[in-house]
């Protein structure tokens, strides 16, 4: 997954709230109060004096009251209808009612230790075929480490043979996969399940540090280990195996599922699901997806709660490469600042001047901490008034604003980010460096764009290319005087065109999707534990930090789901996301159980829902 995951519990769990908000009683002097009626009495009666004074008086308070409030409204916005309206309904309980039969019979046949040791044997075998992406990969049949892939493809044909017989396969840019399993009703938008086939790669000075070897695929009797076992392949292996399981019960759908396998998540997307995209398009039409269902966020317990978070968005991306030239020489006379010292004095600015954490209500994580507000059994209840008054009263969102810059986490969920991943100068230790460069990753919100990051970047250097007299240029525009020379050059680029924040996925009672979904996950959540309880898990809208390779599919459909009904509690609460993307990454075998079953209910839920 190639993102940085959010812990909302952490975020949340606990400090010191800035805000709580109370009501205090208005309250005069009675020696002011007494002279204001007296005065009050003597002048209307001096008007009317056929008035009773004590009638006189209960009009002046009321008018005094009704003049209170309306400063007492103006001045903290406290008072709105909205505010006690429910900010996160829940849908209810979703379970297949034409297909019931099916998912009784697969529910139970799921649960049992026969089933387990399939699926254990499907997970671990596809974790032991290395399938390592690269940055620096070059285009498929030139690059030969993208020939990782040819034994996975052959290990998913061997394994899945129900799959392989029936549905259609089409291999874009050789290692791309879609599926085709063709429903009886052409007229309905078909389901489209994704996932990747890459993982991150390990790096070799770790080996030694893991359990067990990390493409050993090796099962303790609780956990799976290995790379890919939690990023990404019990996705792709969870949605395979429902369907293998869905052929051998002799389902045939009426809506037509869909997969879409890329391989270079981990590496951008732009060779998988960037060319699968494209052609996806090109079968169905634009918009021609009824949903879309990828890798993403997962339910764990927050305050006393198991909130399950689907991401309805995603941050954009845009590296921005910082370059500094200046004249060379020998090193024994240097100047007051090398281009390398320069530079660091640029990017010491940069981490200054982080961009500003502002969170606004039309964005996801409002509505997440909406339903931590309304939800949470042990939600601290001066959090939970500033949430909730935030809904209506300025000063309460201001108050939130505070909170949520006091967190890292919850900061990075809702502002643009910057981080200098990258630096390089010199060559030579009696030289003058005559370039250096750094490279700055941003996640932009989803309330920015490419080009307002763009412009705030430009505009943050211009005082520094002062100070040090260098020709500035940013992003293609010359920004120092035409025609002025400096001692050296300041250039901003891009290494590519960058990534636009993802649109929102709608959620309101008339979102069928989202409907569905969330009734899908409680269904499963219920049906794996033998509940029988509509609030034993709340679904909360929410958004990725990072890129999935649903980036590529904006244009197939407008109900995007990030969610692979991940248990994150399983992993411990020392072994945050089941270490993705470092050493010893596990999968839960009782977690992947409950992810297969979760795809085999969506599958039956979105076969005969009326409403993709």
């Amino acid at each position: 997954m190639n993102h940085a995951r959010s812990n909302h519990r952490a975020a949340l769990g606990g400090g010191n709230y800035p805000y709580h908000a109370t009501f205090a009683p208005l309250s005069f002097s009675t020696t002011s109060a007494a002279a204001n009626q007296m005065s009050a009495d003597e002048k209307f009666n001096s008007i009317k004096p056929e008035i009773p004074a004590r009638r006189l008086t209960v009009v002046f308070w009321v008018v005094m009251s009704l003049y209170a409030c309306a400063r007492l409204v103006n001045n903290f916005d406290w008072f709105s209808s909205k505010k006690f309206e429910p900010q996160c309904p829940q849908s209810a309980v979703l379970t297949p009612k034409k297909n019931w039969e099916v998912w009784e019979v697969l529910n139970t046949q799921i649960s049992t230790l026969d089933f387990q040791e399939s699926a254990v044997n499907w997970l671990a075998g596809a974790v032991r075929v290395p399938t390592e992406s690269f940055d620096d990969m070059g285009d498929v049949g030139v690059d030969p480490r993208w020939d990782a892939f040819k034994p996975f493809h052959e290990y998913l044909f061997s394994a899945f043979p129900l799959v392989h017989a029936t549905l259609n396969l089409t291999k874009i840019n050789t290692y791309g996969l879609h599926y085709e399993w063709k429903g009886s009703d052409a007229s309905l938008k078909p389901l489209l399940l994704a996932a990747h086939q890459d993982v991150v790669p390990v790096e070799p000075s770790t080996v030694k540090q893991w359990k067990y070897p990390p493409y050993s695929g090796f099962f303790d009797g609780k956990r799976i280990w290995g790379r890919g076992s939690s990023d990404d392949k019990n996705g792709l292996i969870g949605i395979l195996s429902a369907i293998e399981t869905l052929l051998a019960a002799q389902f045939r759908p009426t809506r037509t599922v869909v997969l879409a396998f890329g391989f270079d998540e981990e590496a951008s997307g732009l060779q998988g699901a960037g060319t699968l995209a494209p052609h996806l398009e090109n079968v169905y039409g634009e918009n021609g997806i009824g949903m879309i269902v990828d890798e993403g966020s997962e339910f764990e317990e927050q305050f006393g709660t198991v909130i399950a978070t689907p991401g309805i968005a995603e941050k954009g991306y845009l590296d921005v490469l910082v370059e500094v030239t200046s004249p060379g020489g020998h090193s024994s006379i240097p100047p007051a600042h090398t281009s390398i010292g320069v530079l660091s004095a640029l990017l010491v600015h940069f981490e200054q001047q982080p961009p500003k954490v502002e969170i606004s209500r039309h964005e996801p994580m409002f509505d997440t901490l909406q339903c931590l507000a309304e939800h949470g059994k042990s939600v601290p209840p001066k959090l939970r008034d500033t949430i909730k008054n935030s809904i209506a009263s300025s000063k309460a969102l201001d108050a939130l604003q505070a909170f949520i810059r006091s967190d890292a986490s919850l900061s990075s969920l809702v502002s643009t980010t910057q981080a200098i991943d990258m630096i390089n100068g010199g060559v030579k230790s009696n030289a003058l460096p005559e370039r250096a460069w750094a490279l700055v990753n941003h996640r932009i919100s989803v309330l920015s764009s490419v080009a307002e990051l763009k412009a705030r970047d430009a505009d943050l250097l211009v005082p520094l290319a002062e100070k040090f007299n260098l020709t500035y240029t940013a992003f293609g525009k010359l920004i120092s005087e035409e025609g002025a020379t400096g001692k050296g050059a300041l250039n901003l680029s891009t290494t590519y065109a960058g990534l636009e924040p993802a649109p929102i996925t709608p959620t309101g009672n008339d979102a069928g999707p989202y409907q569905l979904l969330s009734g899908t996950i409680k269904s499963t959540f219920n049906a794996h534990r033998s509940l029988d309880n509509p609030d034993a898990i709340i679904v909360a809208p929410s958004m990725m930090s990072g890129n999935t390779d649903t980036c590529s599919y904006w244009r197939l459909s407008k109900h995007i789901f990030r969610y692979n009904h991940h248990n994150t509690d399983s992993a411990g609460p020392d072994e945050l996301m089941s270490n993705i993307h470092t050493v010893n990454e596990f999968a839960d075998v009782d977690a992947f159980m409950e992810m297969i079953l979760f795809f085999v209910t969506l599958i039956l839920n979105a076969d005969e829902s009326a409403s993709l």
